[in-house]
Protein backbone atom coordinates (compact mmCIF):
# COMPACT_ATOMS: atom_id res chain seq x y z
CA UNK A 1 0.00 0.00 0.00
CA UNK A 2 1.11 3.39 -1.07
CA UNK A 3 0.98 5.61 1.99
CA UNK A 4 2.24 8.94 3.22
CA UNK A 5 3.21 9.82 6.97
CA UNK A 6 1.18 12.80 8.54
CA UNK A 7 2.23 14.66 11.56
CA UNK A 8 -0.42 17.06 13.03
CA UNK A 9 -0.17 18.81 16.44
CA UNK A 10 -3.30 18.88 17.42
CA UNK A 11 -6.17 16.30 17.33
CA UNK A 12 -9.10 18.90 15.64
CA UNK A 13 -6.13 19.64 12.91
CA UNK A 14 -6.82 18.54 9.46
CA UNK A 15 -4.38 17.80 6.54
CA UNK A 16 -7.30 19.76 4.22
CA UNK A 17 -6.62 20.17 0.81
CA UNK A 18 -2.79 18.43 1.24
CA UNK A 19 -4.85 15.45 2.43
CA UNK A 20 -8.01 15.73 -0.14
CA UNK A 21 -4.84 15.45 -3.08
CA UNK A 22 -2.95 12.53 -1.76
CA UNK A 23 -5.63 10.98 -1.02
CA UNK A 24 -7.07 11.13 -4.74
CA UNK A 25 -3.70 10.16 -5.52
CA UNK A 26 -4.32 6.65 -4.43
CA UNK A 27 -2.00 7.74 -0.93
CA UNK A 28 -3.19 5.90 2.45
CA UNK A 29 -2.68 8.84 5.03
CA UNK A 30 -0.95 7.43 8.72
CA UNK A 31 -2.14 10.37 10.69
CA UNK A 32 -0.19 10.81 13.65
CA UNK A 33 -0.19 13.20 16.92
CA UNK A 34 2.70 13.58 18.84
CA UNK A 35 1.28 15.92 20.85
CA UNK A 36 -1.24 13.54 22.70
CA UNK A 37 0.91 10.78 22.56
CA UNK A 38 1.12 8.94 19.22
CA UNK A 39 4.42 7.26 18.37
CA UNK A 40 6.69 8.27 15.36
CA UNK A 41 7.86 5.09 13.36
CA UNK A 42 11.48 4.11 13.91
CA UNK A 43 11.67 3.88 9.72
CA UNK A 44 9.96 4.93 7.02
CA UNK A 45 10.40 2.28 4.71
CA UNK A 46 6.96 1.90 4.76
CA UNK A 47 6.19 5.07 3.45
CA UNK A 48 6.35 7.14 0.09
CA UNK A 49 6.82 10.61 2.28
CA UNK A 50 5.82 12.53 5.15
CA UNK A 51 4.05 15.79 5.70
CA UNK A 52 4.81 17.54 9.00
CA UNK A 53 1.85 20.27 9.71
CA UNK A 54 1.48 23.65 11.93
CA UNK A 55 -0.13 23.80 14.94
CA UNK A 56 -0.08 26.64 17.86
CA UNK A 57 3.16 25.55 19.69
CA UNK A 58 6.69 26.58 18.83
CA UNK A 59 9.41 25.30 17.36
CA UNK A 60 11.64 26.44 20.46
CA UNK A 61 9.30 24.64 22.57
CA UNK A 62 11.42 21.81 23.00
CA UNK A 63 12.29 22.88 27.11
CA UNK A 64 8.91 22.74 28.02
CA UNK A 65 7.20 20.34 25.47
CA UNK A 66 8.54 16.77 24.98
CA UNK A 67 7.00 15.58 22.06
CA UNK A 68 8.44 19.11 20.27
CA UNK A 69 12.31 17.61 21.40
CA UNK A 70 11.10 14.38 20.05
CA UNK A 71 9.92 15.88 16.95
CA UNK A 72 13.12 17.40 16.29
CA UNK A 73 15.32 14.66 17.54
CA UNK A 74 13.09 12.33 15.05
CA UNK A 75 13.46 14.72 12.20
CA UNK A 76 17.31 14.18 12.21
CA UNK A 77 17.80 10.73 13.18
CA UNK A 78 14.56 9.02 10.94
CA UNK A 79 13.03 11.37 8.50
CA UNK A 80 16.08 13.25 6.81
CA UNK A 81 18.56 9.80 6.75
CA UNK A 82 15.95 7.70 5.06
CA UNK A 83 15.88 10.43 2.15
CA UNK A 84 12.17 10.08 1.88
CA UNK A 85 10.22 13.51 0.72
CA UNK A 86 9.55 15.19 3.32
CA UNK A 87 7.07 18.37 3.47
CA UNK A 88 7.36 20.85 6.66
CA UNK A 89 4.63 23.26 6.38
CA UNK A 90 4.91 26.35 9.16
CA UNK A 91 5.45 24.62 12.41
CA UNK A 92 7.00 21.81 10.32
CA UNK A 93 8.85 23.74 7.84
CA UNK A 94 10.36 25.50 11.41
CA UNK A 95 11.11 21.87 12.85
CA UNK A 96 12.96 21.27 9.78
CA UNK A 97 14.81 24.43 9.63
CA UNK A 98 16.22 23.96 13.54
CA UNK A 99 17.47 20.18 12.87
CA UNK A 100 19.64 22.36 9.97
CA UNK A 101 20.81 24.38 12.76
CA UNK A 102 18.74 27.78 10.98
CA UNK A 103 17.47 30.16 13.73
CA UNK A 104 13.04 30.57 14.39
CA UNK A 105 12.18 33.41 15.88
CA UNK A 106 9.42 35.72 16.02
CA UNK A 107 9.08 39.22 13.43
CA UNK A 108 11.46 42.10 15.95
CA UNK A 109 8.35 43.88 15.35
CA UNK A 110 5.74 41.15 16.92
CA UNK A 111 4.09 41.46 13.52
CA UNK A 112 2.06 38.24 12.46
CA UNK A 113 0.81 37.30 8.93
CA UNK A 114 -3.15 35.72 9.33
CA UNK A 115 -5.07 35.90 6.05
CA UNK A 116 -3.83 35.76 2.70
CA UNK A 117 -0.28 37.46 1.61
CA UNK A 118 1.93 37.66 -1.65
CA UNK A 119 4.70 36.20 -2.20
CA UNK A 120 7.46 36.28 -4.60
CA UNK A 121 9.03 33.13 -6.07
CA UNK A 122 13.09 33.32 -6.49
CA UNK A 123 14.65 31.94 -9.46
CA UNK A 124 15.63 29.14 -7.55
CA UNK A 125 12.18 27.81 -7.00
CA UNK A 126 10.84 28.64 -10.34
CA UNK A 127 11.07 24.73 -11.06
CA UNK A 128 8.71 24.14 -7.59
CA UNK A 129 6.06 27.26 -8.06
CA UNK A 130 6.25 29.05 -11.72
CA UNK A 131 7.67 32.28 -11.97
CA UNK A 132 4.60 34.46 -11.13
CA UNK A 133 4.33 35.64 -7.33
CA UNK A 134 1.28 33.62 -5.59
CA UNK A 135 -0.94 35.10 -2.56
CA UNK A 136 -0.54 32.43 -0.06
CA UNK A 137 -2.73 31.60 3.34
CA UNK A 138 -0.08 32.57 6.22
CA UNK A 139 -0.83 32.10 10.30
CA UNK A 140 2.32 32.61 12.04
CA UNK A 141 3.86 34.83 14.60
CA UNK A 142 7.33 33.31 13.41
CA UNK A 143 9.58 32.78 11.02
CA UNK A 144 12.92 30.54 9.88
CA UNK A 145 16.01 31.78 8.51
CA UNK A 146 17.07 29.99 5.45
CA UNK A 147 19.50 27.28 6.89
CA UNK A 148 23.21 26.83 5.38
CA UNK A 149 23.44 24.60 2.18
CA UNK A 150 20.13 24.92 1.68
CA UNK A 151 17.86 27.45 -0.97
CA UNK A 152 15.30 29.88 -0.39
CA UNK A 153 12.77 29.10 -2.95
CA UNK A 154 10.56 32.15 -2.42
CA UNK A 155 9.81 35.48 -0.40
CA UNK A 156 7.74 37.72 1.22
CA UNK A 157 7.22 41.12 2.47
CA UNK A 158 6.97 40.74 6.25
CA UNK A 159 8.68 37.76 7.00
CA UNK A 160 11.68 37.62 4.23
CA UNK A 161 11.72 33.45 3.72
CA UNK A 162 8.92 31.47 2.59
CA UNK A 163 10.01 28.64 1.30
CA UNK A 164 13.15 26.54 1.05
CA UNK A 165 14.40 23.28 -0.30
CA UNK A 166 16.80 21.38 1.25
CA UNK A 167 19.03 18.56 -0.75
CA UNK A 168 16.32 17.21 -3.62
CA UNK A 169 13.44 15.97 -1.39
CA UNK A 170 12.88 18.07 1.88
CA UNK A 171 10.95 20.85 1.18
CA UNK A 172 9.88 23.75 4.20
CA UNK A 173 6.89 26.17 3.71
CA UNK A 174 6.27 28.77 6.01
CA UNK A 175 2.69 29.22 4.34
CA UNK A 176 -0.48 26.98 4.48
CA UNK A 177 -1.48 25.48 0.89
CA UNK A 178 -3.71 22.87 2.51
CA UNK A 179 -6.91 25.54 3.84
CA UNK A 180 -9.83 25.39 2.59
CA UNK A 181 -12.83 27.44 3.56
CA UNK A 182 -13.75 25.53 6.23
CA UNK A 183 -10.51 25.82 7.87
CA UNK A 184 -10.27 29.38 7.74
CA UNK A 185 -14.27 29.39 9.41
CA UNK A 186 -12.59 27.04 12.27
CA UNK A 187 -9.53 29.27 12.55
CA UNK A 188 -10.89 31.99 12.74
CA UNK A 189 -13.93 31.20 14.98
CA UNK A 190 -11.81 29.31 17.63
CA UNK A 191 -9.09 31.92 17.15
CA UNK A 192 -10.68 34.75 17.19
CA UNK A 193 -8.72 36.71 19.43
CA UNK A 194 -5.49 36.15 17.00
CA UNK A 195 -7.48 38.00 14.32
CA UNK A 196 -6.65 41.36 16.83
CA UNK A 197 -2.97 40.96 16.62
CA UNK A 198 -0.94 43.10 14.46
CA UNK A 199 -0.56 41.79 10.84
CA UNK A 200 -3.86 39.73 11.03
CA UNK A 201 -6.31 40.00 8.36
CA UNK A 202 -10.13 40.62 9.52
CA UNK A 203 -11.98 37.84 9.16
CA UNK A 204 -13.96 38.64 5.94
CA UNK A 205 -11.32 39.44 4.09
CA UNK A 206 -9.68 35.90 4.46
CA UNK A 207 -12.47 34.36 3.02
CA UNK A 208 -12.97 37.12 0.31
CA UNK A 209 -9.10 36.55 -0.74
CA UNK A 210 -9.95 32.66 -0.35
CA UNK A 211 -11.78 33.03 -2.95
CA UNK A 212 -9.86 35.44 -5.20
CA UNK A 213 -7.00 33.16 -4.85
CA UNK A 214 -7.52 29.50 -3.58
CA UNK A 215 -8.06 27.95 -6.95
CA UNK A 216 -4.83 28.94 -8.10
CA UNK A 217 -3.28 27.50 -4.96
CA UNK A 218 -5.23 24.37 -5.13
CA UNK A 219 -3.40 23.90 -8.78
CA UNK A 220 -0.64 24.30 -7.83
CA UNK A 221 -0.58 21.99 -4.93
CA UNK A 222 -1.31 19.11 -6.62
CA UNK A 223 1.31 19.32 -9.63
CA UNK A 224 3.70 19.97 -6.90
CA UNK A 225 2.52 16.81 -4.80
CA UNK A 226 2.99 14.72 -7.57
CA UNK A 227 6.42 15.99 -8.39
CA UNK A 228 7.49 16.01 -4.92
CA UNK A 229 6.42 12.29 -4.10
CA UNK A 230 7.82 10.91 -7.95
CA UNK A 231 11.45 12.36 -6.91
CA UNK A 232 11.35 9.22 -4.28
CA UNK A 233 9.96 7.27 -7.11
CA UNK A 234 12.42 8.17 -9.76
CA UNK A 235 15.19 7.85 -7.14
CA UNK A 236 14.02 3.95 -6.26
CA UNK A 237 13.89 3.59 -10.03
CA UNK A 238 17.42 5.03 -10.29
Amino acid sequence: MHQVLVIVHQDTSNPGRIGQVLQHQGKHLDVRCPAIGDALPQTLDAYDGVVVFGGPMSANDDQTLPFIRNELDWIETVALPSDRPYLGICLGAQLLARVLGARVAPHPQDVREIGYFPITITPDGQDDFGRSALHVFQWHGEGFEIPANSVRLASGGTFPNQAFRHGDRAYGLQFHPEITREMIDLWTTKAADQLQLAGAQPRHLQFQYHDCYGGAIATWLEEFLDTWLDSADCSAAA
